[in-house]
């Protein structure tokens, strides 16, 4: 089998790095380019243009992002479980220095047009996740799970903007705990 980074793998590895670390529009495709070590010509071959690049990353994160939703309560038991797992999991990686907030919120932030084809990708991705708290609520035994999924999200949310504007010593420690005060809240 062979284990040899493509150039296209080289790119997206080296541009997803660079727009998680330091954002889409500080980050041209010149750096990117350079910083692969790939040519602008090969660059443009594989992605026509940086926009064709943001979509496939952010596409990436969410794979990236469902994986790791699964991995992290698959021990879970419950639905109530499952909602505290991911949570404590959320707080564990937002108080690292691998965080830089989340790609989606960030692409959000910086191409706030809601036509522009990265918005769709991040609001088709926090869509999904309300959906997701949503049902977990209702399978829980949530007296109104669509109000309870929806604080959840927005303390989700919360602890990755926490963790992008603070760094690893933010409020976002204290994520798993707000989380659980929430769920046994409205569990009853």
């Amino acid at each position: 089998m062979n284990n040899e980074v493509t150039p296209k793998d080289k790119v997206f590895q080296t541009a997803a790095r660079l727009f998680y670390q330091h954002g889409y529009r500080a980050i041209g495709v010149d750096t990117i380019a350079a910083e692969s070590g790939i040519g602008k010509m090969t660059l443009y071959r594989h992605f026509p243009s940086k926009d064709d690049l943001i979509i496939a990353y952010l596409k990436d994160s969410d794979d990236q992002f469902w994986n790791y939703f699964e991995q992290s309560t698959k021990d879970a038991l419950t639905p109530r479980e499952k909602l505290l797992a991911f949570f404590q999991g959320l707080q564990d990686y937002v108080t690292t220095s691998a965080c830089y907030g989340c790609p989606f919120l960030n692409i959000a932030t910086e191409y706030p047009e809601t036509d522009y084809p990265g918005h769709q990708v991040a609001l088709e991705h926090k869509q999904s996740v309300r959906a997701r708290f949503r049902q977990l609520a209702k399978e829980a035994g949530a007296i109104n799970p669509a109000t309870l999924a929806d604080q959840l999200f927005l303390l989700m949310d919360g602890a990755y903007m926490a963790s992008r504007m603070f760094g690893t010593k933010n409020p976002a420690a204290q994520v798993a705990k707000a989380a659980q005060v929430l769920v046994d809240s409205a569990l009853g």
